[in-house]
């Protein structure tokens, strides 16, 4: 199905899919954060070229489909939730990153960021399925191990 706006594409790779549609809220809070901490443009465009790479990585393990993680189903969803304005999970990290605590900016909002229950979800999963995932543990250990945020991104550009 086209149109001059629009062309929709069918994919196999359901699961693939779907753990992209989670992830790519996780990688927005961790945008966020580090727009909430100051970080730049640069940092941040890196950050989300680590996203993908380590999301790639992650499904991979989950799911043995072709794919090439850089079509739209993948890429484009993960850009627009990180760089949106209105991106619920980036405006509630960045919120974390300014120094509000998880209650606070739940209060603050009146809609739910998904990344949060999220990122829970997919640290765990990362730890069963034994892949490396730097960027998920730091959003987990910040939000559920009230981690630093600060120390947390500067050990993250360490590695």
């Amino acid at each position: 199905m086209c149109s001059s706006y629009l062309q929709l594409k069918v994919s196999n790779d359901i699961i693939g899919i779907e753990y992209t549609a989670t992830l790519k809220n996780v990688y927005a809070l961790a945008l966020g954060i580090t727009h909430g901490l100051g970080y730049g443009d640069n940092f941040q465009s890196i950050l989300i070229c680590n996203s993908t790479r380590e999301m790639d990585c992650f499904i991979k393990k989950i799911s043995k489909n072709k794919r090439n993680i850089n079509h739209s189903a993948y890429l484009a969803d993960l850009l627009v939730t990180a760089y949106s304005l209105f991106s619920r999970n980036r405006r509630f990290l960045n919120m974390i990153g300014r120094g509000y605590t998880v209650k606070g900016a739940q209060m603050e909002m009146s809609m739910v960021a998904e990344g949060y229950y999220a990122s829970k979800s997919a640290f765990k999963v990362s730890q069963k399925i034994k892949t490396n995932t730097p960027i998920i543990d730091s959003v987990y250990h910040i939000l559920y191990l009230k981690k630093s945020p600060k120390k947390i991104f500067k050990k993250l550009t360490k590695n």
